[in-house]
């Protein structure tokens, strides 16, 4: 009599959650405490991987300027182009200090070997953020770097061929004819390197929008639905982030960004996350 009792208690499915305690007590405790672990970084642990990303950083700029040294002849002058070429007759780019055209060379130097080094800074960015992330989204790291950094140079690109010489030629023409127009060539590269880096960072737009749906922040119909305030938003900004602050290059600044907000609605209906139900 007290055999067959034990018997179908022996039989018997345990419940679930005495199952799932059983499983718990299987893992091996310093296993778990080493995976909670290896996710998290103290206060101190994230700024000592900032400086280390900074540094390497600042490694990746150095070698970059000192490739661009190199060609720094062909680099100055391909820059300079638009500006020289959209003058008006008898006009020139002039310098008003001993040092000014002197230190420019080091500028368009370091500009490039900014822009030479990018690909490998967005990895420090990467390298920087992956520590917060899943095992699953860090597989994301070269897609990341490489879309990033081909958005970036089609932001600059789009800057040096088409934003800035429809920004130049205004001023070129917004001039009586009594007033010769002679601009100091600093104060036109400081204008043509605020629109190539304001360009190239409006152009990560798609790559921000990318990681957001990826992580379930953001989802193609919402940014649909915020497509009017989006709109005012992006005027708005074009207004303030245009160097210029005139009306061509408002629009030049707007523009691009109302293409690459509609671009992000699609990108986010492509790569958002989806729900067990959508994915069933």
């Amino acid at each position: 009599m007290a055999f067959v009792p034990s018997v179908e208690r022996s039989n018997r499915r345990p419940p679930a959650h005495e199952s799932d305690s059983k499983r718990i007590e299987l893992t091996d405790p310093d296993e778990l405490d080493q995976e909670l672990e290896g996710g998290r970084m103290t206060f101190l642990e994230h700024l000592d991987e900032l400086r280390k990303r900074l540094i390497a950083s600042i490694i990746g700029i150095a070698v970059g300027s000192v490739i661009a040294f190199i060609f720094l002849d062909r680099t100055f002058h391909f820059i300079t182009q638009p500006m020289r070429t959209m003058l008006p007759n008898g006009s020139s780019l002039i310098t008003t200090e001993p040092t000014e055209y002197f230190m420019l060379w080091f500028k368009v130097g370091f500009l490039s070997g900014l822009l030479i080094a990018t690909p490998f800074v967005l990895y420090q960015v990467w390298l920087f953020v992956a520590p917060g992330l899943y095992s699953h989204e860090k597989r994301f790291a070269v897609p990341f770097v490489l879309f990033s950094s081909i958005f970036f140079f089609a932001g600059a690109a789009f800057s040096h061929y088409i934003a800035f010489p429809v920004t130049w030629t205004f001023f070129v023409n917004f001039r009586d004819d009594f007033v010769m127009f002679m601009p100091k060539l600093g104060s036109a590269f400081s204008l043509y390197v605020k629109m190539l880096l304001g360009f190239g960072i409006i152009f990560q737009m798609p790559v921000l929008v990318l990681a957001m749906a990826r992580m379930g922040l953001v989802t193609g119909r919402f940014l649909l639905k915020q497509f009017k305030y989006a709109t005012l938003i992006i005027f708005i900004l074009g207004a303030v982030l245009s160097p210029g602050g005139d009306i061509p290059s408002q629009l030049m600044m707007a523009g691009p960004m109302m293409v690459l907000y509609v671009l992000s609605i699609g990108i986010a209906f492509v790569f958002q996350k989806r729900r067990p139900a959508e994915e069933d």
